[in-house]
């Protein structure tokens, strides 16, 4: 009977004990800059493409943006309506994380799209008063990719149509001497 309470009693302690992956709550870009303030220490775990530039730093710590859009999933490169603006914050983590990362997102590029945990930190008195994630763990959940422009055929004629007839307004209208 006494082993049964024991077994009991400890297996209740450990379902209670917090686990590392409920130490970070799991929050979007937006929710992070709306609530900046109060998540601010706080440890959280938020999704996103990583866009920009990746910036080397002296101090061994490599900075970036995380957009956390809908454009990160639906690039409008590949026929995306337009939803709203883009919405990221920067991240700060030492070089040694950052791996083999894939270039960072830009206008033909999607960047690689990432989940990070990390401490929030908001109005960093260390750092200038900027507001950042200071990056635990970094994961690659899809790779970065180019992204393909479709040529728009019917731009181009009408473009080229438009171009002829202003050279030949212009011939025609030209003063004589």
């Amino acid at each position: 009977m006494r082993r049964l309470v024991r077994v009991t009693f400890l297996a209740t302690v450990f379902l209670l004990l917090p686990t590392p992956a409920s130490a970070a709550e799991e929050v979007s870009v937006s929710e992070i800059l709306e609530l900046g303030a109060e998540l601010a220490g706080e440890g959280v775990t938020v999704e996103g493409e990583l866009v920009g530039d990746y910036g080397f730093r002296g101090d061994g710590s490599m900075w970036t943006q995380l957009n956390g859009d809908a454009y990160a999933h639906q690039p409008l490169r590949e026929g995306s309506p337009p939803v709203g603006a883009n919405v990221g914050i920067a991240l700060r983590m030492p070089v040694e994380q950052t791996g083999a990362l894939d270039p960072p997102g830009g206008y033909r590029i999607r960047g690689p799209i990432v989940r990070v945990t990390g401490i929030w930190k908001y109005h960093d008195s260390r750092r200038p008063g900027e507001s950042y994630l200071e990056v635990r763990s970094l994961t690659v959940t899809e790779p970065g990719r180019q992204l393909d422009e479709e040529v728009n055929v019917t731009s181009v004629i009408l473009g080229a149509l438009l171009l002829v007839a202003a050279g030949i307004i212009a011939l025609l209208t030209r003063p004589e001497d």
